[in-house]
């Protein structure tokens, strides 16, 4: 199932899906009635693949026979078979199970499945960051096409998710307050968040060079830049600005939070900024802030300088 997104609309190829070389699976009214089940109650675009894509390699997994009869032992084999051979995480192992929920629940119209899921719990790591050094030095690489100069500078300095960043059109920049407004993020939810106040010269220069209309960041007339576009050209600006870490859109998210915190910025704000239903996501930052930890004093500090005097 290929999930294709066209300016506003998004439409999907339900002809062939092929599992191996030598298998072809066709798929047509559960797919159809699936997708258009997700677009009425409002979900997001990325929730739309994701819930798609893995929903398709559902059905890929039980071809020939009837969903309706997938019992809760096969729902929970097929997710061992997930963890065994494919290693996914924890995290996509949830959003699996979502999709199938969602398909019962939402698609049939059956009631709660009494099937016991086993859900996992979530890998308690933290995010990595990059230092403002590696941010500074992206960028000098990114200045070389004022396009991605100007939309990698709003991701770090906002805070933005990427799709939030692709959603952009030119009037959610406020200039005379230095914000930009965030409409229908995460949650279906508007917020404001901070423009940089010395990017707005160079965001100047490429909204004359470029003149976007529909959307702040167009490849063409009217149409959006894509995510793989973004992510793949953020990469490769990374391998060359000689960061060694894994980068990828949101580590500019992570990075954005950690530095406020580092700032001194009060937590509660960068709650807002980063539009955090509960306070305990946006703490996670606080662990991995330089400034909160070189506050501590290793006690070996002590027994080293008394041995040195």
């Amino acid at each position: 199932m290929k999930v294709y997104q066209e300016r506003e609309k998004i439409t999907l190829d339900f002809s062939t899906r092929r599992r191996k070389k030598d298998v072809e699976v066709k798929f047509g009214g559960d797919d159809i009635r699936f997708l258009e089940k997700l677009k009425q109650m409002r979900y997001s675009d990325h929730t739309i693949r994701v819930y798609t894509t893995y929903f398709g390699d559902f059905q890929i997994y039980f071809a020939g026979r009837s969903l309706k009869l997938i019992s809760a032992e096969d729902i929970n084999a097929y997710l061992l078979y997930l963890i065994d051979k494919k290693q996914i995480s924890s995290c996509q192992q949830n959003q699996r199970i979502n999709a199938i929920k969602f398909y019962y629940e939402k698609v049939l119209g059956q009631e709660r499945r009494c099937y016991k899921v086993h859900r996992a719990k979530r890998e308690k790591t933290l995010p990595d960051v990059l230092s403002k050094e590696e941010i500074k030095s992206f960028l000098a690489v990114a200045s070389v096409d004022i396009r991605f100069y100007c939309m990698y500078s709003i991701l770090y300095s906002a805070g933005l998710r990427i799709n939030e960043l692709l959603s952009l059109k030119p009037d959610d920049i406020d200039v005379s307050r230095s914000l930009i407004h965030v409409r229908q993020g995460k949650g279906k939810k508007d917020r404001y968040t901070l423009l940089s106040k010395p990017l707005v010269g160079k965001l100047s220069e490429y909204r004359a060079r470029y003149n976007p209309e529909t959307w702040l960041f167009e490849r063409e007339t009217g149409v959006q830049f894509s995510e793989s576009i973004v992510s793949k050209k953020l990469k490769e600006i990374a391998l060359e600005a000689g960061i060694t870490k894994r980068v990828y859109p949101h580590l500019f998210r992570h990075s954005f939070a950690t530095h406020l915190i580092e700032q001194g910025t009060d937590l509660k704000i960068v709650q807002e900024l980063l539009e955090h239903n509960n306070i305990k996501t946006t703490e996670v930052y606080v662990h991995i802030a330089d400034t909160y930890k070189s506050k501590i004093k290793s006690p070996l500090d002590d027994i080293l300088t008394e041995e040195t005097l």
